[in-house]
């Protein structure tokens, strides 16, 4: 199958605002129905003749820098790329000179950098006013010396910073077994893809010079960065290593360079990515590279074709998708529009479920590392992605499954539920693609200063299980009490739940409650109680909610943001499971009706989506759609007498 880009970006209409009477009172069930049938209309608009549905994944400019830095290393850029992604990076410049990952975020000063350097690679001078402004930025915070260590990475290989400061992460790792510390099975599936074709690069150290010098982005002074006792005994192994990538074992590091490249070829997907995200598919195309595959060699061509799958043109320029999200777009649709009255038998549900039977993952993958005799049956997240089925998507698609009538849909229900049942960790919790992946120590490395490397358990992906388990009538069953306890212990003193894949409270929150409740836990129990008055206390004046993404960074600002549809959705779905007919629900309701805009869609520039707490995240474009209707949909359902 060969997906077609389709997004929710340029829609067209005005927001219903509305007088100030009708913004204070409740919303009358009339106006609220308008709303979700316009809603629900375009939301089956959206739709792709083979079921499926797909908003863009919009990340920040680092993936448009470093798609031209790649295609500058492997000697493919062109000038027509260069220029239409140029013209995208431009326009995400903010006055200031800097960019953000993520709207009205604070400047990122790696971001700003890798931005700079693409923009000086399509040809923009230094002298240029906006150059002028981001080069004074970048020298006012640290200069590249205090960039991340995948900023110095990229520098490195234009011999733009010198290897030997960088940490080294020997090939020779691969041949850990998986119960050695710092084998590559500690990593998070998304990391373990990265370093290992960085363990590659590293050891190669190429250097394929650039035609300017970046002289005007450094201070001269070496960052300093805290350090504990752990630190410091990881700076002495750091150390200890760069000894050895100066004089390796020869046979032992032509050994490692092969079985890195077997161990990256044998996960390729079939579209050519590695695990369907942009980390692990440069890093390992460079590699690759490296090794001797020349761009012609089916796994290279492969690499670089299905970039283009990933790569977005529609006038405003060209940028790549760090990731897609079908799978997950999909069975979110599904729900949303069961919610919103479809009948399970409806032709658009029974697309979207025979499309989503054809993405079931039936083979073994690197969960089975630490899970090697449960048999296979789950979802991913992407068009093709075979190696990495995650426990988020498996839940997320039984829910939607069981909304529809496809014949077929019961055996690979009971398939995913065996499968989601022998994936909970040790304590009960579940982490998104793989089982007790908890190895601390891997973080404590010198080269981990950017992005989770770990998979623990979380609160959101754990409801979600939860929820999903119950649907099947497990509520009794032991995984899901050790999942309820394991959420209970979770609940912040505060009373609501932090949001790993989401921002942040507010998406922990309206998670969790409907899990708990879907459990058997009591509405009027303390946990539920606390959750509500939580919800109800981060409500703003306007009526919505909102979490800004700096809450990850800043306790202050958890729970307080600009309201966005999606989390007042997610609180409002989070306050009806709890029995809530309350003013606050009503003021909810009432914001989503007003903030509607004329084509049945919604405005959302606010990212609430999360790769990596802290570091990266994420404006799913469908969001804005799929959890209004899901949440006005059970409104009018809990109005109905």
């Amino acid at each position: 199958m060969t997906p077609t880009q389709a997004t929710t970006t340029g829609t067209t209409g005005t927001t219903h605002t509305g007088t100030t009477a009708a913004r204070t009172a409740a919303p009358r069930t009339e106006e609220v129905a308008a709303a979700l049938h316009r809603a629900r209309d375009h939301l089956l608009a959206l739709q792709s003749p083979e079921g499926w549905w797909k908003g863009e994944l919009q990340t920040n400019v680092t993936m448009d820098a470093e798609d031209l830095l790649l295609r500058e290393f492997l000697g493919v850029r062109t000038a027509g790329d260069t220029a239409e992604a140029a013209r995208w990076i431009r326009s995400q410049q903010r006055a200031d000179g800097t960019w953000a990952n993520f709207h009205d975020g604070p400047p990122d000063l790696s971001t700003t950098i890798e931005a700079y350097v693409a923009l000086r690679l399509a040809g923009d001078p230094a002298e240029a006013d906006h150059m002028r402004r981001a080069a004074a930025y970048v020298r006012d915070a640290g200069g590249i010396e205090a960039s991340r260590v995948f900023t110095r990475i990229w520098l490195a290989l234009f011999g733009q910073w010198p290897w030997d400061e960088l940490p080294v992460m020997p090939p020779e790792m691969v041949f850990l077994p998986s119960w050695f510390p710092l084998n590559v099975y500690d990593w998070a599936c998304w990391a373990r893809q990265t370093i290992v074709p960085l363990t590659v690069v590293g050891a190669l150290r190429p250097v394929r010079p650039l035609p300017f010098d970046l002289s005007e982005l450094r201070t001269g002074r070496r960052a300093r960065r805290p350090r504990d006792a752990w630190g410091h005994a990881f700076d002495a192994l750091d150390r200890a290593l760069h000894v050895y990538q100066r004089r390796p074992v020869r046979a032992l590091r032509t050994a490692a360079l092969r079985r890195a490249a077997e161990w990256i070829i044998a996960r390729q997907e079939a579209d050519g990515s590695w695990g369907g995200i942009q980390p692990p598919w440069v890093y390992s195309l460079m590699a690759l590279h490296l090794l001797g595959y020349d761009l012609k060699h089916p796994v290279m061509r492969r690499g670089l074709d299905g970039l283009d799958r990933f790569t977005i043109r529609d006038g405003k320029g060209r940028r790549l998708e760090a990731c897609q999200s079908p799978v997950w777009d999909t069975v979110l649709a599904v729900t949303a529009l069961a919610d919103a009255g479809l009948p399970a038998d409806h032709p658009a549900l029974l697309r979207a479920a025979a499309w989503v039977l054809d993405e079931e993952v039936k083979g073994p993958g690197d969960w089975s590392v630490r899970r090697p005799f449960l048999p296979p049956g789950g979802w991913a997240f992407e068009f093709d992605n075979d190696v990495y089925p995650d426990t988020d998507d498996t839940a997320e698609a039984i829910l939607a499954l069981r909304r529809t009538a496809h014949p077929d849909a019961a055996p690979a229900i009971r398939r995913a539920v065996r499968w989601l049942t022998g994936m909970a960790s040790r304590g009960g919790g579940y982490g998104a693609f793989d089982a007790d992946n908890t190895r601390t120590l891997c973080t404590r490395l010198p080269f981990c200063d950017f992005g989770a490397v770990i998979d623990p358990p979380s609160a959101d992906v754990t409801a979600h299980v939860v929820e999903a388990l119950c649907g099947e009538g497990l509520a009794g069953s032991r995984v899901v009490r050790r999942a309820v306890v394991w959420l209970l212990n979770a609940q912040e003193p505060d009373g609501s739940w932090f949001g790993r894949w989401g921002a942040n409270h507010v998406y922990g929150t309206g998670s969790v409650v409907p899990a708990l409740v879907a459990a058997g836990v009591r509405r009027d129990k303390p946990p539920i109680r606390r959750a509500v008055a939580w919800l109800e206390a981060h409500q703003n004046p306007d009526g919505g909610w909102g979490e800004d993404l700096r809450s990850y960074d800043d306790p202050g600002w958890i729970g307080r943001g600009v309201s966005t549809p999606s989390q007042t959705a997610w609180a409002l779905i989070a306050l009806l499971a709890a029995g809530e007919r309350s003013a606050a629900v009503d003021r909810g309701v009432g914001w989503l009706v007003r903030h509607q805009r004329d084509d049945g869609s919604w405005d959302e520039d606010h990212y609430t989506g999360t790769g990596f707490p802290g570091d990266f995240y994420i404006n799913y474009h469908l969001y804005r759609l799929v959890f209004p209707v899901s949440a006005l949909g059970r409104y009018l359902k809990e109005a109905r007498p």
